[in-house]
């Protein structure tokens, strides 16, 4: 652990060059994201699932407004790696050696996660809300007119929280370390814990059930997951304390 303690000011300061170096490399993202995002745009409306819809611009600035939401999320996505190095750095000072080492581990781990959920909504989930949209509008006998605009925030608001719900492991894992939970905890809360996956489940997948299980099955293997995670962290923070209290 770093012996130099830090006054507030020197805190804030530190805290304020961390935030500048993020804003910087963001800024800098989102001005390279503005020559490649178009390419995403065409890429996304050339997949199977977009081909079977036909796309319109309601709104003379649907497509301006379409390209500057992909640009930010571009950015924010290629910026996330920064953040989660600079919080790292921030607080690493006040770590131990060990500590220090494990907590970076964290962010290639974070990354990982996040597009493993990205892809998992995208490749698997995506598919079966469009084609259960596409078969309920014919069975009700509607002429779909899609809005590019409302496409792709559809897109977006359906693919990018499962990367943020792929981040349980991680998350787990820091507050075991912490000793905030432990993996008894998880254990005995293990079936209200599937009840709000199950609800998860329902919210974000059309209501037929093929759809719910399909989501169900990685939401169920992340917490699983999450509970071996945190009997490993659990058992090293265990052996730290005994370590630091025997010297």
């Amino acid at each position: 652990m770093n012996n130099k303690e830090m006054s507030v000011y020197e805190h804030l300061g530190e805290l304020r060059k961390r935030l500048i170096i993020v804003l910087l490399f963001f800024v800098t993202a989102l001005v390279a994201s503005f020559f490649f995002a178009d390419d995403v745009i065409v890429y996304l409306q050339q997949t199977a699932e977009a081909k079977q819809l036909t796309m319109n611009a309601f709104r003379l600035t649907d497509p301006i407004k379409v390209y500057f939401q992909f640009a930010f999320v571009i950015a924010a996505v290629l910026s996330a790696p920064v953040l989660l190095y600079q919080i790292w750095a921030f607080v690493s000072p006040g770590l131990y050696e060990k500590e220090r080492k494990v907590t970076l581990s964290y962010i290639p781990a974070s990354i990982f996660l996040f597009l493993a959920g990205v892809g998992f909504a995208y490749f698997v989930l995506f598919p079966f809300v469009v084609r259960f949209m596409n078969e309920l509008a014919d069975r009700l006998d509607i002429q779909q007119m899609i809005g590019i605009n409302e496409y792709f925030q559809f897109l977006l608001h359906l693919v990018l929280p499962f990367g943020i719900v792929f981040q349980l492991p991680i998350v787990v894992l820091f507050f075991t370390r912490l000793g905030l939970i432990t993996p008894q905890l998880l254990v005995r809360i293990r079936k209200y814990a599937y009840l709000a996956l199950l609800i998860l489940a329902a919210a974000i997948t059309p209501p037929d059930v093929l759809s719910q299980v399909i989501v169900m099955i990685p939401l169920t293997l992340l917490y699983e997951g999450s509970i071996w995670i945190a009997k490993i962290g659990y058992r090293k923070a265990q052996l730290a304390a005994e370590q630091e209290s025997s010297e």
